[in-house]
């Protein structure tokens, strides 16, 4: 079976940059095995799987099935106009893990309506997991769990763009993804880091999903229901963030594809 696969920079408008993903659209499901081959293969944080007769939209890790991923599901919008299945004014709906998600194909740029996040500020930090990512309970400003993911902003931008978290030590504990934020000093309104290592992740260039707890967050922080964050990832990426209603985050950016051909399974 010959299957198109493409790879594409998402939240980014050049190549390089963003947050790579894989994109596979094929008429009907794929089995699950063989997605996650695939996304091994393809060895990018995330590989998303379209089937076209029910619109059924999956994310794959190298090492695990994701309930939300961003960046997967804005490039899977992007190959869909880039090949002419749906055009600039459409709306796409998929069927996922998280519910019904939207696309709003506009001239520039892609819109996602996505599910807000509940943050939970009732439970304690993490001592060993602050630790080990190099920061000290001093630079902490808020602490929050969000879908099993933990949620942390510092106080001081320079200190978040400086963490180099220890992998080794971090994927020898429990965990999930950890989520790093800080108000911006520069033209945006915050800016993020995200580790994910226990999922084959160490440092996710641009993460769609995690815009979902920001958006919550600098909101309420900030008084402005439109805002813009920066990943500040070796790759980096921007994204746009309206609060739609307290349930919905509209995350906005671009895509470029980087490659595409033909895989044979």
């Amino acid at each position: 079976m010959k299957l198109q696969i493409y790879q594409v920079d998402a939240f980014a408008s050049e190549l390089f940059k963003g947050n790579p993903a894989g994109v596979c659209i094929t008429d009907s499901a794929l089995e699950e095995s063989l997605m996650l081959a695939i996304a091994a293969e393809m060895a990018v944080s995330e590989t998303a799987f379209l089937s076209l007769d029910t619109m059924q939209l999956k994310w794959f890790t190298p090492k695990v099935e994701v309930k939300l991923c961003g960046h997967g599901t804005l490039a899977v919008a992007h190959v869909l106009k880039s090949i002419g299945m749906y055009q600039c004014g459409d709306s796409i709906t998929f069927n996922t893990l998280s519910g019904v998600l939207t696309a709003e194909l506009n001239s520039d740029s892609i819109d996602l309506a996505f599910p807000a996040a509940e943050l939970d500020f009732s439970v304690d930090p993490d001592e060993d997991i602050i630790r080990l990512l190099g920061l000290s309970e001093s630079d902490i400003v808020d602490y929050a769990m969000f879908d099993t993911k933990q949620f942390i902003v510092v106080n001081n931008e320079k200190k978040l763009l400086e963490l180099q978290p220890d992998f080794n030590a971090l994927k020898a504990r429990q965990g999930r993804g950890i989520l790093v934020t800080a108000k911006s000093s520069d033209k945006q309104d915050f800016t993020s880091r995200y580790f994910a290592p226990w999922v084959g992740v160490d440092e996710d260039p641009v993460t769609g999903s995690a815009h979902c707890a920001l958006g919550v967050y600098w909101a309420d922080k900030l008084k402005k229901s439109r805002m813009q964050g920066y990943q500040a990832s070796s790759r980096g990426g921007y994204v746009g963030v309206e609060m739609l209603s307290p349930s919905v985050v509209k995350l906005s950016g671009c895509a470029v594809t980087a490659l595409s051909g033909t895989m044979t399974v």
